[in-house]
C-alpha cells in the first residue's frame, strides 16, 4: 500500500512539475531576446527609401515596392508568433503541432527561436540559436532532460542559410552589407550571406508582380538529432500575400527538403502574426 501511495505521490509532483509555467530554457531564450534588443536598436530609425533599392536586382526592387515598405519604418528587428505549426522531425516521423516562437535581428545577423510542445504528454522544448556566428539546436524533454544540442561547422551555415531565407521577411536585412545580390533574371535573384568567415547563398524566386514566392539553397544541411550530417536541397515557400496593416506579407510559410525520393515540408504554418522593432505580438 506504501509503495503504491509513494508511485502515485511521485506521478502527481511530475504532472505538477509539468504544468508549472517556469521553465529553464523559455528562460535563456527570453534573456537572449532581451539582450539582443537592447543591442540591436540602433539598426532601425529612418525609412526605407527608392535610393536604397536602387542597386538590387529588379526583381527584389519590385518586391519592396509591391509589398509596400517604401516610405515605412526601417526595423531592427522582427518578432514571428506561430501557433499550431504541422512539424515533422525526421522522414520517418508523424507530424507533430508545434508552437514556434522566433526573432530575426537586423544589426548583425542574430537569428533566435523557441519551439514547445508535447510527445505523449510529456513537454517538449527546443531553443534553436544563431548568435556571432555560431549555431545551435537545442531540445529538452520535461524541462530538464537534454535530448540533443548539436553545434559546429555545419550548424553555423545551415543557420546562416536559414536566416537569408528570411531576409525579405524583415527587409532592412536585405540592405546589410553582410548580404550581396546578384541578378539572374526577370523573377530570379541570388543572395549571399557571409559572416565570420562563413557563407551561404541561395535564389530567391518572385512572380511577375513581385511576390518573393521561394527561396531554394544547397547550404542547409540536413543534421539530425544524433548530428548526422546529409547533403539535401531545402527551400522555404511564401504563399498567400495579404495587405496586413498597409503592408503586402505572405500568411502561408512552408519549408521543403527536396529528398531524392520526394519533397518533404516538414514545417507549414498559416496561423502566425509578424511585428517589427519594438512592437510586442
Amino acid at each position: 500500500m506504501w509503495v503504491i501511495i509513494l508511485i502515485l505521490v511521485i506521478i502527481a509532483g511530475i504532472l505538477i512539475f509539468f504544468n508549472i509555467p517556469y521553465s529553464m530554457t523559455r528562460a535563456q531564450f527570453e534573456q537572449t531576446v532581451t539582450e539582443q534588443i537592447r543591442s540591436s536598436e540602433a539598426a532601425g530609425g529612418d525609412t526605407f527609401t527608392l535610393e536604397d533599392i536602387q542597386e538590387l536586382p529588379e526583381p527584389v526592387q519590385r518586391y519592396f515596392a509591391y509589398s509596400g515598405y517604401i516610405g515605412t519604418a526601417k526595423m531592427s528587428y522582427m518578432k514571428a508568433a506561430f501557433k499550431q505549426v504541422d512539424f515533422i522531425m525526421a522522414p520517418d516521423k508523424p507530424a507533430v503541432k508545434i508552437d514556434y516562437t522566433q526573432y530575426n535581428f537586423v544589426r548583425e545577423p542574430v537569428r533566435l527561436a523557441y519551439i514547445d510542445t508535447s510527445m505523449y504528454g510529456i513537454p517538449f522544448e527546443g531553443f534553436d540559436s544563431y548568435i556571432d556566428g555560431r549555431g545551435g539546436m537545442k531540445g529538452v524533454l520535461g524541462k530538464v532532460i537534454p535530448l540533443f544540442n548539436q553545434t559546429g561547422e555545419e550548424m553555423n551555415q545551415a543557420c546562416l542559410a536559414t536566416f537569408l531565407s528570411e531576409s525579405l521577411v524583415v527587409p532592412n536585412v536585405a540592405l546589410q552589407d553582410y548580404i550581396a545580390w546578384e541578378p539572374v533574371d526577370d523573377t530570379h535573384a541570388k543572395a549571399t550571406i557571409t559572416y565570420k568567415g562563413i557563407s551561404a547563398s541561395g535564389v530567391f524566386t518572385f512572380s511577375e508582380v513581385g511576390e518573393a514566392l521561394s527561396f531554394t539553397t544547397e547550404d542547409r544541411a540536413v543534421i539530425s538529432t544524433d548530428g548526422t550530417v546529409q547533403r539535401v536541397t531545402w527551400s522555404a515557400l511564401f504563399k498567400e500575400y495579404k495587405n496586413i496593416g498597409g503592408i503586402r506579407q505572405p500568411t502561408h510559410l512552408q519549408a521543403v527538403w527536396h529528398y531524392d525520393q520526394g519533397d518533404l515540408i516538414y514545417f507549414d504554418s498559416d496561423n502566425f502574426m509578424i511585428a517589427y522593432g519594438m512592437e510586442s505580438l
